[in-house]
């Protein structure tokens, strides 16, 4: 009879190995030879905890994050940390922005600190809460206040009308801070009472049903009443922070106070004192400073004076180490005890500082590899004899004047073989709109006896009128180049004054545009000897992440009032500041001020659709810059090759290429075209791709012909070409039809460009033949660190819908 139970195996049992799916490492581990790798110890460790381990494990790792949050959230505006800095943003031309501040000033138990020289600040702070808060108002259509105000606020309090919400400007400034990255925010309506009773909850209505759209799952608070203010101030306290990736990175402040003082040299330039809060990250000296709008600088040294926010200023607070920071005992009054008070931090190591280099100064005998030798010099000149020739010139003419006279058969022989000529099909609305220009000089102007004076009111002046339609007729030109392009990419007409070869010599021909090589190092242009480039980009940016993340800087910690001793600062910097502008400042990571090649991938922006062509000049917000410069635009594709696109597509994401200072991405990008109104218009938005001088934009030329006469796989081809050297000079390269034909130049017939063809299947008579041409091209070096400031933006009306540009 069998015994009850389960069979239990011997020691004697055959244990199986057991399977390694999906490692695939047979072959790896037969190389290594037996050795053992590094980590093999805490892998297993890992895979073997038990299930009460690894429970433990996750909530362990939840109650960091949760703990790290409310520290955070305790230390924005506590005794130990800066001050809570909330921005109001008026939305609608009827904001009441000023009813606001009053709200928020009437607060019980809370002193009031107006800011010094500037009524549209102050600071609130509440002993009984343990909170301080810093109020400013951007000013209503200074967009660069607005976006410079972001990038340093804890909070946006945006204002909004009862009625309408925002305005066609509010738009606008609202596209403009979601594209460059938006901080925690709170929704505000004061007025709401104003309104006829019936019509209040009608408004109620219709402003959450627009907000929906922009704000969802916002919380709209009436701001009418002191109690109804205090809710806000809660909610701005309490709600969790979002984080932009550019700023905690960096340390940076908003200036509080600043002092200018003259250099002896020159009164124009001298040292900017500017006091603040430090937020983001601790403080270097060493470090260089980049005051926004303005420029790069360096630092002298860092002081502490008395926080003018201090919650109890009787308490003596210590700030690091030995380095403790005194608070006045008496009443935050009197300069004279604050300045005796003021403590110097640290001061700049010459030897550790960063340079202020951000070019590369090329040394123009590095290419040069011998002198030239006595027989070469010789050669030299006979080639100089042998190029004179007698030519008949006036009595008096020296040989400086003889050089310039051409004879009547030499004229128009010659061109110049810059970049500028490869872009003659880029220009022709240009010359157009010169050859108007100089037509116009030309016209004989009348005497003064043909002339009688008339008094014309201004407002009969046709000259002003004239000008906008004079700007009428050129966009009009634009979208009609933009609607060519889009219907016939890239094609070219073949030059008949000018031979074919000479005319794209810089150009050639490649088997597959994806998988043919091409080597990025040459023909490099001049420019680049000026630029600098990481042997490796990503290593670098992860190696100086970690750093910060390890909190290995020391310097001034985050939350400390000091005051900054900038050098060799233009006073138009102090000049903006008086004149109420904000003065923001941030730390340069290491390499930040030096120039290389950026990429950018960014979208067209949808309230926009005005024809935007490559190398026209932008304006551009990269993170915490601002600057001008003249881009390329190309597509996005994981090939190591790029084809440059002449105008921005508003149905794709492109690649915007330019010469600018390094930044370690992630940062935003904001693109903005200059109105000749002084406007600026948002047309595309993105984020900081790489920093890649190698990255390879190639300009690609289509010239077409059209088939002649058609047999079975041959055909005569007719109108690519004009001469029989031309096809000859252009017979290596593939050819290719609309229709997916592929074939190539089998030999010339006759003399004016008539060519045999054969392809790989017959031709239809309605099929073009083409052939493509390809150049590597290089950003201009229209780098421009100084942006006019904006005109208050009102929406165009003068935009042409693209359904209504015909084409001819």
């Amino acid at each position: 009879m069998v015994a009850a139970g389960a069979h239990r195996p011997g020691p004697l049992k055959q244990q199986n190995k057991a399977h390694k799916g999906g490692k695939h490492s047979g072959s790896s581990q037969r190389r290594a030879g037996g050795r053992v790798p590094v980590k093999a110890q805490p892998r297993r460790r890992l895979r073997d905890l038990s299930r009460v381990d690894r429970r433990h494990q996750a909530l362990q790792l939840r109650r960091q994050r949760k703990e790290a949050v409310l520290a955070e959230k305790r230390s924005l505006g506590s005794r130990d940390g800066p001050p809570h800095l909330v921005v109001l943003v008026p939305l609608h031309c009827r904001a009441a922005a000023h009813d606001t501040l009053c709200l928020l000033q009437s607060q019980d138990s809370a002193v009031v600190r107006v800011d010094e020289g500037r009524a549209s600040g102050f600071a609130l702070l509440c002993p009984r809460l343990k909170q301080r808060w810093r109020f400013v108002t951007a000013q209503a259509g200074d967009l660069h206040a607005v976006l410079d105000l972001a990038k340093v606020a804890d909070s946006l309090l945006f204002i909004l009308d009862p009625a309408d919400g925002w305005d066609s400007a509010g738009e606008h400034c609202l596209s403009c801070l979601f594209a460059q990255g938006l901080p925690t925010y709170a929704l505000a309506v004061p007025g709401g009472t104003d309104l006829p009773p019936k019509k209040r909850i009608d408004a109620k209505k219709k402003l959450a049903k627009a907000i929906e759209k922009r704000f969802p799952e916002a919380k709209l608070f009436p701001l009418n009443t002191e109690q109804e203010s205090s809710l806000l101030l809660r909610h701005l306290a309490t709600q969790k922070q979002r984080h932009l990736a550019f700023r905690d990175r960096r340390a940076h402040l908003l200036a509080y106070t600043a002092e200018f003082v003259p250099g002896q040299e020159s009164h124009l330039v001298g040292t900017l004192k500017v006091s603040g809060f430090v937020r983001g990250q601790t403080l270097d000296v060493n470090s260089l400073v980049h005051i926004v709008g303005h420029g790069d600088f360096q630092m002298s040294q860092v002081d502490a004076p008395p926080d003018p926010l201090s919650l109890n200023p009787r308490v003596v607070k210590g700030q690091k180490r030995s380095q403790e920071m005194e608070v006045q005992d008496d009443s935050v009054n009197g300069s004279d005890e604050m300045e005796e008070d003021v403590k110097v931090l640290m001061k700049a190591d010459p030897n550790k500082q960063e340079s202020l280099q951000s070019e590369v100064v090329p040394d123009p005998m590095e290419g040069e590899q011998t002198w030239p030798t006595e027989e070469e010099l010789q050669e030299a000149e006979a080639s100089l004899k042998a190029n004179r020739k007698v030519v008949k010139v006036p009595k008096g003419t020296s040989k400086y004047q003889a050089a310039w006279i051409v004879d009547d058969g030499e004229g128009g022989s010659e061109k110049d073989e810059d970049d500028e000529e490869d872009d003659i099909d880029d220009e022709m609305m240009e010359e157009a709109v010169s050859q108007e220009g100089e037509s116009s000089e030309e016209e004989e102007e009348p005497t003064e006896e043909e002339c009688e004076t008339m008094t014309v009111s201004e407002c009969l002046r046709d000259d002003q009128y004239d000008e906008k339609v004079e700007e009428d007729e050129q966009m009009l030109e634009r979208y009609k180049q933009e609607r060519m392009d889009e219907m016939f990419p890239d094609e070219v007409d073949t030059p008949r004054d000018v031979p074919a070869r000479v005319r794209f010599q810089k150009y050639r021909g490649l088997k597959s545009f994806r998988t043919s090589p091409w080597d990025p190092k040459e023909n490099l242009p001049r420019d680049y000897a000026r630029i600098f480039q990481f042997q490796d980009f990503s290593r670098t940016r992860k190696h100086l992440f970690r750093q910060i993340e390890k909190e290995e800087t020391e310097g001034a910690s985050v939350g400390w009032y000091v005051t900054l001793h900038v050098c060799n600062v233009p006073v138009s910097v102090m000049e903006s500041f008086k004149e109420g502008k904000p003065l923001v400042l941030f730390t340069l990571l290491p390499h930040e001020q030096k120039m290389s090649v950026l990429n950018f991938l960014v979208r067209r922006h949808p309230s926009n659709s005005e024809p935007v062509r490559a190398k026209e000049e932008l304006i551009f917000h990269c993170g915490f810059r601002r600057f001008r410069a003249s881009p390329l635009f190309s597509q996005h594709t994981s090939a190591d090759k790029h084809k440059l696109e002449r105008f921005l597509r508003p149905d794709a994401a492109l690649v915007v290429t330019i010469y600018a200072p390094i930044t370690f991405p992630p940062a935003s990008v904001l693109l903005f075209k200059q109105r000749s109104n002084g406007m600026h218009d948002l047309i595309a938005t993105g984020s900081l791709l790489s920093v890649d001088p190698d990255r390879i934009v190639i300009k690609r030329l289509v010239l077409s012909g059209h088939p002649f006469k058609i047999f079975a796989k041959m055909a005569v081809v007719r109108y690519m070409f004009f001469n029989r050297e031309d096809v000859m000079w252009f017979k290596p390269v593939e050819l290719r039809t609309k229709w997916g034909r592929r074939g190539h130049i089998k030999e010339p017939l006759g003399t004016h460009g008539h060519m045999k063809c054969h392809f790989d299947g017959q031709l239809k008579s309605q099929d073009t033949v083409l052939l493509n041409l390809y150049k590597r091209v290089f950003p201009k070096w229209t780098y421009d660190p100084h942006v006019p400031d904006p005109e208050p933006w009102v929406r165009s009306e003068s935009t042409l819908p693209v359904q209504e540009v015909e084409m001819e």
